[in-house]
């Protein structure tokens, strides 16, 4: 599932990095779905494609399920600095939960951030302690 370092050349690599927190990623397996699906979640967002705005740096995508469409996929909730990083807290499956709940958009919101405003120190150690993993989207979307 593309939980290591990203590895390439400078002229190969992105301006922006892609990450996702340790229960997505289980969340993520569980489900199938692959990392190429956040890269294009990532690319469309890079776009201007962005399902909801939550406020907060705060942001609600849907994915689509392989082989279908968006509609009744998946949701992923990630803060994001457009261009910069991008961070998925949080995925579910529309067939199961229709939203988030306050609570939970007010504690992702500040994990999000948390993450965000990470030095580069502070995300090589989150990333080595697993709580966090990169995304490789080089040759993706």
């Amino acid at each position: 599932m593309g939980t290591g370092v990203c590895r390439g050349s400078g002229a190969q690599r992105r301006a922006y990095r892609v990450l996702k927190q340790k229960d997505f990623a289980r969340w993520q397996l569980a489900e199938a779905l692959p990392d190429a699906a956040l890269c294009k979640a990532v690319h469309e967002m890079e776009l201007g494609l962005v399902d909801a705005d939550l406020g907060g740096m705060l942001f609600k995508k849907r994915i689509a399920r392989a082989g279908q469409g968006k509609r009744g996929a998946y949701r992923a909730v990630l803060s994001a600095r457009i261009g910069n990083r991008y961070v998925f807290l949080h995925g579910f499956a529309k067939r199961d939960v229709g939203n988030i709940c306050r609570a939970e958009a007010v504690a992702l919101r500040m994990a999000g951030k948390a993450f965000l405003s990470m030095s580069a120190g502070a995300l090589i150690k989150a990333c080595a302690d697993l709580d966090l993993m990169e995304v490789c989207c080089e040759s993706h979307h």
